[in-house]
Parts: C-alpha cells; sequence; structure tokens
C-alpha cells in the first residue's frame, strides 16, 4: 500500500509545475500509521502551493463538477463507482472562482471504476460521482492546481 501511494504521489508531484515567484517547496512525509488513519477517517496528506494531496471515501453519488485550474488524479483503493467524464455540464453554476456544480452530464464518457483503477481529469473537463454502492468507494486523491 505504501509503495502504491508512493509510486501515485509521484506521478502526481511530476504533474506539478512550480513558479519561480513561490517559495522553495517543502517535503512532507506522512507516516503508515497517519496514511492508516485516513482510510477510518478521509482528509488531508499534504498540501502546497500547487497540489493537495488526500484521501477520499465516498458512499453516494455527486455532483457534476469543473474545476478551471485544477487537474484531479485519482486512484481507487478500494470499491467502485460509476464515473463520467467529458460531455456538457447540465444546470451548472460557480459555487467558489474556478470551479461549477451541476446535476447532470449530457454525451459524456461512463467509467465503471474499481480498486486499483487510475485515472486523470485535466482542468475543465465536467466530471461526476454518478453512482456509487452503499458500501462505497475509497481513493487518492491529488489535485494540480494550475497558477
Amino acid at each position: 500500500m505504501r509503495t502504491t501511494l508512493a509510486l501515485f504521489l509521484m506521478l502526481a508531484a511530476s504533474l506539478a509545475t512550480t513558479s519561480a515567484q513561490q517559495a522553495p517547496a517543502q517535503v512532507t512525509y506522512v507516516d503508515a500509521a497517519k496514511v492508516n488513519d485516513l482510510f477510518v477517517k478521509p482528509g488531508a496528506l499534504a498540501n502546497g502551493p500547487d497540489f493537495t494531496a488526500s484521501i477520499a471515501r465516498r458512499t453516494a453519488a455527486g455532483q457534476v463538477e469543473i474545476h478551471a485550474k485544477e487537474t484531479d488524479i485519482f486512484y481507487i483503493v478500494d470499491g467502485s463507482a460509476t464515473f463520467v467524464t467529458g460531455g456538457t455540464m447540465v444546470g451548472g453554476k460557480e459555487t467558489r472562482p474556478n470551479q461549477m456544480l451541476g446535476t447532470d452530464i449530457t454525451g459524456g464518457q461512463t467509467h465503471q471504476l474499481k480498486k486499483g483503477d487510475f485515472i486523470s481529469i485535466p482542468a475543465g473537463i465536467p466530471h461526476w460521482f454518478k453512482e456509487v454502492p452503499a458500501s462505497g468507494v475509497t481513493y487518492y486523491m491529488v489535485k494540480v492546481i494550475k497558477p
């Protein structure tokens, strides 16, 4: 599990870009006990000026999302979900700067996510956990933030 997390975070970090004006990058170390605790009560692993990393768990469908400046990267650790990407957001409203939430997607691509799957959603692409069984889905999530 730790090897998977390390590889996942290294991949996500390689996608992040840093600006010359930003403070020097800081190393974040999270020991196995803390990581294991986050599987019980999901939350943040690390944050930086150009990324966030966390463990997330869903037990129900969500809203359609579009992030103008964030690429989402997910690695499914447990469970399954029906996930839709692309297409056109229906009922979209800006809920905070650079983020819209909506009620549906028309014309997107459906993915049946399961343990071991990886998916990345570039900034600007609609995406949606459309169906999540009651048993839920747990995943590592890295958000790479564009300046």
